[in-house]
């Protein structure tokens, strides 16, 4: 088996192979509270964090009691203003809607002094160069969306279910009078995949508002419980018992939702919607604007997602005009990002698309013609942070350097010329300016906690230190961190892997070992950033003898369209074969004790950790699963019927991940932990596990978390880790 592992350098990209702890005569031992998020201690020891933001082509800094502007070449910070002068300026100094800090301050208008600052129940525009309040917008409470264009000054929002407009003069409308639980509008759609995360579009100058309206009506519904909080009395008339919440969940092979796109227009206060046609088993996804605001473009793809449209509508009519762009997949085709027009030319068009193996970046006419190919290579584009007029570019983030890296380049639209603007290593986090010439680059490297440049793009790109947070972890026993490749089970694909190795590490003794797992797709673990991205839990384990690994599988993601549908229609299946090469090397370590190797994970990673546990019961000892999906027909039809069709369509498949016929495998230790509200990964798939084991007669334990969703919140984060570090000390405790 061939294995390699990244010491030293690789070329102008390269990164850290290997991380040796520094402070070996520490003696301080992590707690929870420092590591885990929701800790007590937890923020004191992440690598300290800058607010910053752009205003037009300066930058800003966003702190506790003032913003100050920063030089771009010497990092030198000049106040613009305090948070007393806030609240003198805007009257608010004696009251009780006082502003308490100026970390989310926002500068909307790159040529205007104005500050826009949140109270908590108001949004005030402050002009800081003349001391004065220029404009405050109250921002009702249980707001359910909300969006405000800063060149109309309008705002859209919904509250009670209900959509409503208000235009710079403060005059509100509502637009609906049906809006529940059944009808939803301006919110996130299709269950937040296809990269939407809200239902609001303002056209580019305000004038227009394009809306989701969502019919879920004919969807099942799905009970979850509330249970009471611990110290609640009931008022007179109300009940003590559980109420049901019901949510409204389309399973794979279900009756799904029905999405419509309205269009309300300001200066008519007219409504109409999009003629796209039935939208029975249809996605409508990625809306985007023409810059003249009279055209709206949108994705559309059939259930089975692989077919996609993108169309265009008059914005005036609703009247559908073109279809531009038709790509179609044997598996399938999942558009994530809206089109976006080039400033300095109102007739082309950028798209991105996988349809070459790779998410790249191409160039289109207004009528749909493909002019171009702008990037392409065994790499892909991961963002676009938006353009350079003056250079008529195009400034992305890819993974070109190294799979497991993010870094910021610039491509020219008309030559093709790509420059790389950061200093190739590590993972970076690019914010582009409002005018498009500079960047500030917030990142991090495996030995470099976090890191801040700025970047100028005038001219040849040159970078200027502007702060580096020191290692909060100085003082600490750390543990070593390692990162390598291994082939996956085809023989030929490169899997990255993350090693964290027990403190105070002897190579001639025999470590527990546990395998952290995701695998699923959108997601990865191993990546350039500090200490190789590794999770505050693994350094906790490792500080009590444990050996950590963690292996990013075939369908994780940033890899290529045929290394992410590798999957399709058995998951985790192909992910299985890769994490079991992962334990093939383990074991080929003298240091890894082969009787004693555990699993977890959460939400993918939970049916991953099952599906491990139960298909190779005698190389698990220990597992603990969370959130676990335990048979995809209990999981919803956008992201469940995309990887794997639909149980009528793909029995077979659905019967080969299923693992309720694994139950009667289990033979080591399994915990199963769910949140008892998750909207995701539904309960029934736990207790559904739980009573096949039953009828099997194997032992599972299981926990559950009253009143949390998928994940759990704040301190109870770390009450959950605490459980998972005592189940894995109870049962593959390293042997003193």
């Amino acid at each position: 088996m061939k294995i390699k592992t990244f010491i030293g350098l690789v070329g102008f990209c390269a990164f850290t192979g290997l991380l040796c702890p520094t402070e070996s005569m520490a003696q301080k031992q992590f707690t929870l509270e420092d590591l885990n998020f929701g800790g007590k201690n937890f923020y004191n020891m992440r690598p300290e964090a800058r607010y910053l933001t752009w205003w037009g082509g300066n930058l800003v800094r966003q702190d506790l009691n003032n913003c100050s502007l920063v030089d771009p070449k010497t990092g030198k910070e000049t106040i613009l203003f305090t948070l007393d002068d806030i609240n003198k300026w805007t009257g608010l100094s004696a009251s009780d809607k006082v502003v308490r800090h100026l970390y989310g301050a926002e500068f909307p208008y790159a040529d205007s002094p104005i500050v826009m600052i949140q109270n908590g129940n108001e949004d005030l525009y402050v002009n800081f160069k003349e001391h004065k309040l220029e404009q405050r917008l109250n921002r009702p409470a249980g707001l359910q969306a909300y969006d405000w264009n800063k060149v109309s000054g309008a705002t859209a929002f919904v509250k009670d279910y209900q959509l409503f407009v208000t235009d710079a003069k403060g005059i509100q409308k509502q637009l609906t009078t049906d809006g529940s639980k059944n009808i939803v509008y301006g919110q996130s759609v299709h269950r937040d995949e296809f990269g939407i995360n809200g239902g609001l579009y303002w056209s580019p100058r305000g004038n227009r508002l394009a809306f989701y309206r969502m019919d879920q009506s004919m969807v099942a519904d799905y009970p979850l419980i509330d249970v009471p909080e611990l110290d609640w009395e009931p008022k007179k008339g109300e009940s003590r018992v559980a109420k049901a919440d019901i949510i409204k969940y389309p399973m794979t092979g279900e009756t799904s939702h029905k999405v419509t796109v309205g269009v309300y227009d300001l200066a008519s206060g007219k409504t109409m919607y999009l003629q796209a046609g039935d939208p029975t088993d249809r996605y409508f996804t990625n809306i985007a604007w023409s810059l003249d605001e009279k055209t709206i473009y949108m994705f559309e793809l059939n259930r089975d997602q692989n077919d996609c449209r993108l169309v265009s509508y008059d914005a005036a009519t609703g009247a559908k005009l073109k279809e531009l762009y038709r790509e179609t997949d044997a598996k399938y085709v999942e558009p994530c990002h809206p089109i976006q027009f080039l400033p300095w030319n109102s007739n082309e068009f950028i798209m991105q698309s996988q349809k070459d193996g790779y998410n790249h970046l191409y160039l289109f006419n207004k009528d749909g013609r493909q002019l171009k190919q702008i990037t392409s290579g065994k790499w892909l584009v991961m963002d676009v942070l938006g353009f350079n007029n003056k250079q008529k570019s195009i400034v992305y983030v890819s993974n070109e350097c190294n799979p497991i890296q993010r870094n910021a380049w610039i491509v020219n639209v008309a030559s093709g010329k790509r420059t790389l603007l950061d200093n190739g290593r590590g993972y970076h986090y690019p914010k582009l300016s409002q005018d498009g010439n500079a960047i500030m680059d917030s990142y991090s490297e495996p030995s470099v906690p976090h890191k801040y440049e700025i970047i100028s793009l005038i001219g040849k790109p040159q970078r200027h230190d502007y702060f580096t947070s020191a290692n909060p972890w100085v003082g600490y026993t750390v543990p070593e961190f390692s990162n390598g490749t291994i082939k996956a089970a085809d023989g030929k694909t490169d899997l990255y892997w993350r090693m964290v190795k027990p403190v105070n590490f002897d190579p001639n003794k025999k470590y527990p070992t546990i395998i952290y797992v995701y695998g699923g797709p959108h997601a990865h673990n191993v990546e350039a950033s500090w200490n190789w991205g590794s999770r505050g839990w693994e350094t906790y384990m490792a500080q009590k003898g444990y050996l950590l690994f963690i292996l990013d599988n075939r369908g994780s993601d940033n890899r290529g369209k045929d290394f992410e549908q590798a999957t399709f229609r058995h998951l985790g299946q192909e992910e299985m074969k890769d994490q079991m090469e992962g334990v093939k090397y383990l074991m080929s370590l003298p240091y890894v004790d082969q009787n004693r190797i555990g699993v977890h994970g959460w939400s993918f990673g939970g049916f991953m950790t099952t599906s491990l546990i139960t298909n190779y019961p005698d190389v698990f000892k220990v597992g603990v699963a969370g959130g676990p999906v335990i048979d995809w027909k209990w999981y919803e039809a956008m992201y469940g019927e995309r990887y794997m069709d639909t149980p009528q369509t793909n029995p077979e498949g659905y019967a080969q991940t299923s693992l309720l016929t694994k139950a009667k495998n289990l033979k080591g230790k399994l915990q199963i932990i769910t949140g008892l509200n998750d909207p995701v990964v539904v309960p029934q798939n736990s207790y559904s596990f739980l009573k096949a084991c039953i009828a099997a007669g194997t032992q599972p334990d299981f926990f559950v978390y009253p009143g949390e969703p998928h994940n759990m919140r704040g301190h109870q984060s770390v009450h959950l880790h605490e459980r998972i570090t005592q189940y894995f000390e109870d049962y593959l405790k390293p042997i003193k």
